[in-house]
């Protein structure tokens, strides 16, 4: 069995936040310190940080952090709200965010109903935001465990943005699966698209993979349904930020792209990610907020205009993959392989999701 290194994208020191910018990778491994709520809330926005399990993570640290700035700048903490409130504000997809930041203030509600003094509510606070970031990370490596098995001995898989060590607390969702895979031996290749407008493919995916020896293809995204068609690729594995109580996902846009070629080409199409992931009280993908960002990002590539500065661009950064494209939905808990409302009810119900 080969021994991977154990990549972390944050690290907490003395009620201080430090992580990776990924913006600057593959360039250089630059750690940023978010000290206050407000710091938090924008390297959240500005995609400093990113990747669903990672922003919620990150979010509910950013709240212990935000209670703590509270009570050293002696405010009161009726304002506790206002920092829950521009967490919530950054992204509206990803819902690990908001169960992460529920959890919190549950939480917070709990220990000032106990009446806590402010040490013991700081030092449970961050023990609260510690537990969410240590149980994603054992979820990420359940999630490999579980979806490894479904890759042959040998296999070629596509993979869409980043779902990595880089997007969690570490290991990863989709990229977990194949570096369990790799992990236990088994002959893996990463076809990696690149991911329109951000790169997370081309700069983040590449860059974990380089670090794992794991051998891997840097693609352009629109060459996926080529090499696709030309029996290349063995199976597509993705990450998502959402999934409704009927099984549709939202992920990172150009996933609804792949799974209708996977099903054109009858290709498997894993969708990984933990059961915090699951929203039941959204019927139907339709329902789900999409984040539209800046133009700005469609248009500049490392800075520089790659198209006309006065074109305007459309810049959706995620799509719905409707339930009847996935083969199956890949967790900490197991795997749904059958995509019903009824079987994902129960599978959450009976599995303790």
């Amino acid at each position: 069995m080969r021994k991977l290194k154990d990549i972390r994208p944050i690290e907490v020191k003395d009620y201080k936040l430090y992580v990776i910018n990924q913006l600057k990778l593959p360039k250089e491994v630059a750690w940023e310190e978010l000290s206050t709520y407000k710091d938090v809330a924008k390297a959240i926005k500005d995609m400093i940080i990113r990747g669903a399990p990672l922003i919620g993570i990150v979010g509910a640290y950013g709240f212990a952090i935000g209670v703590k700035q509270l009570i050293d700048e002696r405010k009161s903490l009726d304002k506790a709200q206002k920092v829950l409130e521009t967490l919530k504000n950054t992204r509206p997809t990803a819902i690990n965010l908001f169960w992460a930041l529920n959890r919190m203030w549950k939480k917070f509600q709990k220990l000032m109903q106990e009446g806590k003094n402010n040490e013991e509510l700081i030092k449970a606070l961050f023990k609260e935001a510690n537990k969410i970031d240590l149980e994603d990370y054992h979820a990420n490596k359940s999630i490999g465990g579980y979806g490894q098995v479904l890759l042959p001995q040998k296999a070629n898989v596509l993979t869409h943005c980043n779902t990595g060590a880089l997007a969690t607390s570490g290991w990863g969702t989709a990229l977990g699966v194949i570096r369990s895979a790799y992990e236990d031996g088994k002959d893996i290749t990463v076809y990696v698209d690149e991911t329109r407008p951000y790169l997370q493919g081309a700069r983040l995916t590449a860059w974990e993979l380089l670090q794992e020896n794991i051998n891997h293809y840097v693609i352009t995204d629109n060459s996926a349904g080529f090499l696709i068609s030309k029996g290349l690729i063995d199976a597509i594995i993705v990450g998502a930020d959402r999934i409704t109580a009927n099984g549709d996902v939202a992920n990172k846009i150009g996933t609804y792209s792949l799974s209708v070629l996977a099903k054109e080409h009858n290709i498997p199409f894993y969708v990984a990610a933990p059961t915090s992931t699951f929203d039941l009280d959204i019927k139907s993908g339709e329902e789900i907020p999409i984040e539209i960002r800046d133009e700005k990002e469609v248009k500049t590539c490392g800075g520089s205009y790659i198209a006309p500065e006065d074109s305007k661009a459309l810049n959706y950064s995620f799509d719905i993959t409707p339930a009847k494209n996935i083969t199956a939905i890949i967790t900490e808990k197991g795997i749904i392989s059958e995509i019903t409302e009824d079987n994902i009810k129960n599978f959450l119900k009976y599995r303790g999701g």
